[in-house]
């Protein structure tokens, strides 16, 4: 069989030999499981191309021509519609006629890009605003045309600024274009131009900004009648929305924008809108609805590319949920559309997307793919794939050439035919490395590292994965507006990258261990992992402060802590270990991926059963012998006294002072804390002095909020204040959104406790602590601490939230509190994994305080006395589910 692969692919090379070369060429594309262009952030086109000639013109064919390319731009055929107009643009020249030469000019670069002909319509534009530079060619008779004019072509220029990748520009150019269409007094123009201003904020990672904008934008609009613009406008809206993950508010902003289209009568925008709220539903996680609408917008949609955009996501999505022999039917459908899509960029990544289907439904056993009756499965795509790198070729759309050329390698690569597949993948990734397009350029790095990896070159391997991660460390803010959908498939196509560099750094070869180098690269690729996490967790870069290393902590400021580093691989778990003053230690448990994951579960279900004190000292028990067993001499005898974690995955569902070594829990011998990653913000002891804290509270939930009550809500604060803390209550009905904000701006403390319900998510969305007037959201939180952050010079010490818990069901919910920890800008953040006894709570945060402001103890000492008080002193909460949940995030010291 595979010798057959091979004279299958063979046949293609005499195809594939002619393709390299380069060019400064970047347009922004998805690569999630939406298909490529759903996630483009492309410049709403400026305005319909300028209708003919804007008068005095002597050729009276002319204008004719302007509107004749217009009526083929409109219906798609961009290559038609550029030849046309260029015709006009010599015809205008030959006349002397500069004002509508650049207006043709304009509308000429439009067609350019949607051609992906980049260095055209660059050119064009170019000529276009050089133009209009002159006095003298400008209307003495109608100055508001003048402005008009210039204003569309710093539209059309603020458009390919975008498409090639420079968004600071792409602003700049639409802040000029906003300022000429003022002075114009050009209402519609203003409108159009904020839009796109949305648009470029968004590829620069400023969200909060773009949606400030867009939101001026859609107030001005809500009080203007039903336009397309309107519909332009709200649909923009509700796809930035949906980028920064207010899905709900999305689908509200999408639904108006496509109630206005059906007003209006407009299938064109009707389809658009469908298009967009199917990928808002699908971001839902709403499968069933976002079928529906993608159905209805090919069905509606008079736009070839907005119907097979809608099919492919469709299909994409079918095959996601394992609906094979629907996929299957819908191929024909695509297969015919694709063929009689004219020539541009959108059309090869058509292709390239059909493609990726296609090679997914490969790997589906029983599934046949042909593109005829005869043709082999492999062979069909990968003629798809080769006819979308020879059109990218001829269009001069390098970007598109190399996505092309490296989902072609792909195809080898599943076909097992190593040495094509790298040759492909060099070829993908120096195209795009000399355009800078490094969003696509670290998919080819690592499909790279794979190969080289398969055919055992394990340096080179490890070399081109740190390219990868390296390439994605830069990205960070970026990663989301370059793929807008990413939340998909973060999983699939980020978090791999990171751990199978670290597998190849750790893998033991001959029995040795991994050097010093290699571990410590190790614990920096998991770091910028779990930060990329939190960066998609929130939709934007999260860490940002000043930091201090781990390392540096230990080895000077608290020389008795240690750090342990667990990482969970697919086929065993590694542990590397920091110890103070000492080189770095790892020790390897041959334990799969599955194996452990199963009793992490197992144990974190039994924590919060009662009568299960057995089996939780048995998974403890196992758990420390994985964790901890293998060092623990070595931890006594370098007289350690704190253990500061940086978990990994499942692992942060399971409080580890929980951990059983036969006879006794770790917290009777350690003071226990959690890290985020490798650094901690500004680390620093407890101040000297009276600790001040802004304490608010329920004591029952309001109506509709499905909570039990918390009576000792008010026993917690008077045990707080009774700890030597002054603290200013919000309660029950005081505590609200409003209140909060307000006591924030106002008070001086350092320590803010909530103690009320709350959840922690996967997802931002769903994590919140509930106030009276309903949740507060972690984004809103977030907002108010930063904005006292940045009135008030002392910082927040430390964050209590001690009634929340991870969300039911969710094997990632640990990454909310991590979020909260990072974000909220406290020091430490001390927080409880589940719901337990409210009296025990109180109990626990009156002896915590205690300890806290007796001034001798850390915060993770302080926090391990109050557990031992619970432990050993109330029989009744004596079992790991009561003391244990509580976990110190952070700075421990």
């Amino acid at each position: 069989m595979a010798r057959k692969r091979c004279v299958f692919f063979r046949d293609l090379q005499p195809i594939l030999k002619a393709y390299s070369g380069a060019s400064l060429v970047l347009v922004l594309l998805g690569t999630a499981k939406l298909s490529a262009w759903a996630s483009i952030p492309a410049a709403i086109p400026p305005c319909p191309p300028c209708e003919g000639g804007l008068g005095g013109s002597k050729a009276i064919n002319t204008p004719q021509l302007v509107q004749q390319g217009r009526e083929l731009y409109e219906a798609e055929k961009f290559s038609e519609a550029a030849a046309v107009w260029q015709q006009a643009a010599k015809a205008y020249q030959a006349q002397n006629d500069v004002l509508n030469q650049a207006m043709v000019l304009s509308n000429l670069s439009l067609a350019y890009q949607q051609l992906g002909q980049w260095n055209q319509a660059t050119k064009a534009i170019a000529t276009s605003l050089s133009l209009l530079e002159y006095p003298e060619h400008r209307s003495r008779e109608d100055p508001i045309q003048n402005l008009a004019i210039l204003a569309q072509a710093l539209n059309t220029q603020g458009s390919l600024h975008l498409a090639l990748g420079q968004a600071e520009q792409a602003l700049t150019t639409w802040q000029q274009a906003t300022t000429t269409y003022t002075q114009a007094g050009d209402q519609t123009g203003i409108t159009r131009s904020l839009l796109n201003q949305g648009k470029a904020l968004q590829a620069l990672g400023l969200y909060r900004r773009a949606l400030v904008t867009l939101n001026q934008v859609n107030q001005a609009l809500q009080k203007q009648p039903n336009s397309l613009m309107k519909v332009a406008g709200l649909r923009s809206l509700g796809n930035a929305l949906r980028v920064v993950g207010d899905l709900d508010q999305s689908q509200q902003v999408l639904q108006q924008s496509l109630a206005v289209a059906q007003q209006l009568k407009s299938p064109p925008e009707i389809g658009a809108a469908l298009f967009s709220l199917g990928n808002t539903a699908r971001s839902q996680q709403n499968n069933k609805a976002a079928l529906a609408f993608y159905q209805q917008a090919a069905t509606t949609s008079p736009s070839q590319i907005t119907k097979i955009q809608a099919q492919l996501n469709q299909l994409s999505l079918l095959l996601d949920t394992e609906q094979l022999s629907a996929a299957q039917a819908l191929l024909p459908q695509i297969q015919s559309q694709l063929t009689t899509l004219p020539p541009s960029s959108k059309a090869i990544y058509a292709q390239i997307d059909f493609a990726q289907s296609l090679m997914k439904l490969k790997t589906r056993e029983g599934v046949e793919v042909t593109n005829s009756s005869s043709s082999p499965r492999p062979l069909a795509i990968a003629q798809i794939l080769a006819t979308a790198v020879q059109q990218a070729k001829s269009l001069g759309d390098r970007r598109a050439e190399a996505y092309a050329l490296g989902n072609l390698g792909s195809l080898y690569e599943q076909n097992q035919q190593w040495s094509s597949a790298k040759d492909l993948t060099q070829q993908a990734l120096l195209l795009a490395q000399s355009i800078n397009a490094t969003d696509i350029a670290y998919r080819w790095q690592w499909q790279l590292g794979r190969l080289l990896k398969t055919q055992g070159d394990t340096q080179g391997a490890i070399a081109t994965y740190t390219e990868a991660v390296n390439t994605l460390k830069s990205l960070r803010s970026d990663l989301v507006a370059i793929n807008p959908e990413i939340q998909f498939s973060f999983r699939d196509e980020v978090e791999p990258v990171y751990r199978q560099l670290v597998n190849l750094l750790l893998h033991s070869q001959n029995n040795s261990q991994p050097s010093q180098k290699n571990l410590a690269q190790a614990r920096n690729a998991i770091e910028s992992l779990q930060l990329a996490e939190l960066d998609n967790f929130f939709r934007e870069a999260c860490l940002e402060a000043n930091t201090v290393l781990l390392d540096k902590v230990v080895d000077q400021d608290n020389p008795t802590a240690a750090v342990i580093y667990p990482i969970i691989l697919p086929d065993r778990l590694e542990v590397i270990l920091k110890i103070p003053q000492q080189p770095l230690r790892h020790y390897t448990i041959r334990q799969s991926q599955i194996q452990v994951e199963q009793t992490l579960e197992e144990l974190r279900q039994k924590l919060t059963e009662p009568d299960t004190i057995k089996d939780v000292r048995a998974l403890s028990q196992q758990l420390y012998s994985w964790l901890l067993q293998p060092a623990a001499a070595e931890l006594e005898q370098s007289e350690i006294k704190t253990l500061v974690f940086v978990l990994d995955g499942a692992l942060r569902n399971i409080p580890m002072a929980a951990l059983y070594d036969g006879k006794q829990y770790l917290v009777e011998k350690y003071a226990v804390a959690l890290s985020p990653g490798l650094q901690l913000l500004d680390p620093k002891p407890l101040p000297q002095g009276r600790l001040k804290a802004l304490t608010a509270g329920l004591s029952q939930a309001p109506a509709n909020y499905p909570y039990p009550a918390l009576p000792a809500v008010k026993s917690e604060f008077n045990l707080i204040q009774q700890a030597g803390v002054s603290i200013s209550p919000l309660l029950d009905q005081h505590f609200t959104s409003k209140s909060l904000a307000t006591e924030i701006d106002s008070s001086s403390f350092n320590v803010v406790h909530l103690a009320t319900h709350g959840q922690f998510s996967s997802q931002a969305k769903n994590t919140f602590i509930l106030a009276s007037d309903g949740p507060i959201n972690v984004k809103q939180l977030d907002n108010l601490l930063r904005t006292r952050n940045r009135g008030r010079p002392e910082a927040i010490e430390l964050l209590v939230l001690s009634a929340c818990e991870t969300a039911a069901g969710d094997k990632r919910a640990a990454l909310g509190l991590a979020g909260v920890a990072v974000r909220a800008g406290a020091r430490s953040t001390l927080a409880s994994l589940w719901q337990i006894d409210d009296e025990a709570t109180a109990i626990f945060i009156g002896e915590f305080y205690k300890e806290l402001t007796n001034g001798k103890l850390t915060r993770a000492e302080a926090l391990r006395q109050a557990q031992l008080t619970l432990l050993k002193k109330y029989p009744n909460y004596s079992r790991p589910g009561y003391w244990a949940p509580y976990v110190l995030v952070g700075n421990w010291l």
